[in-house]
């Protein structure tokens, strides 16, 4: 039987450096194939090629035998190629139903028989989303969970899943795969792009790595394993650098000074009654699910939201009381949240990445002149692009243009370049590849050898337990529980996250 998608030599190139180089990839009908490769690396290139996303500069592409080439992803969807892309294409105005069907609406709609046929078919697959609400009030599980339905909803023969788990839950990844072996057995064929290797290892039948552009290794799932992943994948073996570092006494860091103190904050629902406190020198891990108020609390402190007027709680910075209203004060006072949604929250996206670092520099106030200088910005730029290694043809690209884990160095980098006390990073490492995991774990932890007060949010019970020196659990909107990492083990903490 012919593969339903065949690639021969496709390359394509921007600015005359090639994305993709002289790549080969065959889908099979029916098998759930596993992309896999660092940030950078052509993954998502190679599959917005199958999906009309962008057109490939030479190669040939063949779709049931038949050769082509998809202008746009209408035209890709109109002959049964859905993708479901990592940062959700959904229409923020809109409600959920309205997203699931836009495109399919009859001359006369009847908005009570779309909320019911979506809530049947989101039960259908699992999904605990209401169809009534709109995308723009949803957090990022959410938008992706109707990304994932809007595509299956489509019937396509061939879905591309790009990092679909980033933001989901253990329960609802464990919904999201048995949707895809579902898929699988109907003879749905499915390209996986993850950087979670155990779920390609576990769910893939097959698995395809690139790297810096060209196929580098192909063949059956089981004929892999984590170490030959990784090796493929970035050249060397990552597995002691990454998740089993051994923290010891000797390894914790004592903590400093009191920098931030929390006391019985609450915002509506989300954040009820909450106290902690932060310390500098220290990382300071902070895990619930997805509801639990982790991200609302930070949120909080960072001025993005705000607490309840009356009995909203107590904060204190650097031991005065204060209350922001919006996050320039915030930052002013040196306080930087690190957004988990880098899309919507975290970079302007049209502007170069010498512009993204020093709009960081101007939220702070640090700039000492009134007009831009422009040789500081180049300069703001390239000390922070080498500190973080980003890859780009040079700072004048637009972010835009990056691969996910440079987006995220950028964010994180136009956030330290405003010279904080308090570094708050919400899912630092999400969509992103394990070599730049590394690096970024690298950074977070000389930022607290260096003196900073640092709360890393994360969702993923290793990163908690490798980058922590006291992890606090969050559930149903307050801290429950604090746990050494001496003694954490991931059924403990989950374990203070549930019950």
């Amino acid at each position: 039987m012919a593969p339903i998608i065949e690639m021969r030599n496709i390359t394509k190139s921007y600015r005359g450096v090639p994305a993709v180089k002289n790549v080969d990839f065959t889908l099979e009908k029916g098998e759930i194939h596993a992309l896999l490769g660092e940030n950078g690396a052509g993954k998502s290139t190679l599959t917005k090629i199958i999906a009309g996303v962008v057109e490939a500069s030479s190669g040939e592409m063949k779709h049931q035998g038949q050769t082509v080439s998809y202008g746009t992803p209408f035209e890709a969807l109109s002959h049964g190629i859905a993708m479901v892309f990592q940062e959700t294409s959904l229409v923020p105005s809109m409600t959920v139903a309205q997203n699931i069907y836009l495109g399919e609406e009859k001359f006369l709609n009847r908005l009570r028989g779309i909320y019911i046929s979506a809530q049947q078919f989101l039960q259908s697959l699992n999904f605990t989303v209401d169809p009534t609400a709109t995308v723009a009030t949803l957090g990022a599980a959410k938008r992706q969970m109707v990304e994932i339905a809007r595509a299956v909803h489509h019937k396509a023969d061939v879905i591309i899943f790009d990092e679909p788990t980033a933001t989901l839950t253990p329960e609802e990844k464990r919904h999201f795969f048995a949707l895809m072996r579902r898929l699988k057995s109907s003879g749905v064929s499915i390209i996986f792009i993850t950087h979670a290797l155990e779920e390609a290892l576990a769910h893939a039948t097959r698995i395809s790595i690139l790297r810096d552009g060209e196929l580098v290794a192909s063949g059956k799932a089981s004929e892999f394993d984590r170490d030959k992943v990784v090796r493929a994948m970035v050249g060397r073996n990552l597995t002691n650098e990454i998740y089993n570092r051994k923290r010891t006494a000797e390894t914790i860091r004592k903590r400093g000074a009191q920098v931030l103190s929390v006391r019985d904050i609450s915002m509506g629902s989300m954040v009820r009654n909450t106290s902690f406190s932060i310390f500098e020198r220290q990382i300071t891990g902070i895990f619930g699910l997805i509801g639990s108020g982790r991200t609302e609390t930070f949120k909080v402190v960072s001025g993005i939201n705000k607490r309840d007027f009356l009995r909203g709680g107590e904060i204190e910075f650097d031991g005065r009381p204060v209350r922001y209203t919006v996050p320039a004060e915030a930052v002013r006072d040196g306080i930087v949240y690190v957004t988990e949604d880098r899309k919507l929250e975290g970079f302007f996206e049209t502007m170069s990445i010498a512009e993204n670092f020093y709009s960081g520099v101007l939220a702070a106030g640090l700039e000492k002149h009134s007009i831009i200088s422009f040789r500081e910005m180049r300069a703001i730029a390239a000390d922070w692009s080498k500190r973080l290694d980003v890859k780009a043809i040079n700072s004048n690209a637009r972010v835009v243009e990056l691969s996910g884990g440079n987006q995220q160095k950028v964010v994180i980098g136009k956030g330290l370049a405003q010279k904080p006390r308090l570094v708050i990073f919400d899912e630092p490492t999400r969509g992103v590849d394990v070599g730049a995991i590394a690096e970024i774990h690298q950074f977070i932890n000389q930022l607290a050898d260096d003196g900073l007060a640092v709360v890393v949010i994360s969702s993923y019970l290793p990163e908690i337990m490798n980058l922590s020196d006291r992890i606090l659990v969050c559930r149903q909107g307050r801290v429950v529980e604090e746990v050494s990492p001496l003694e954490a083990s991931e059924e403990k903490i989950m374990f203070a996250a549930v019950h």
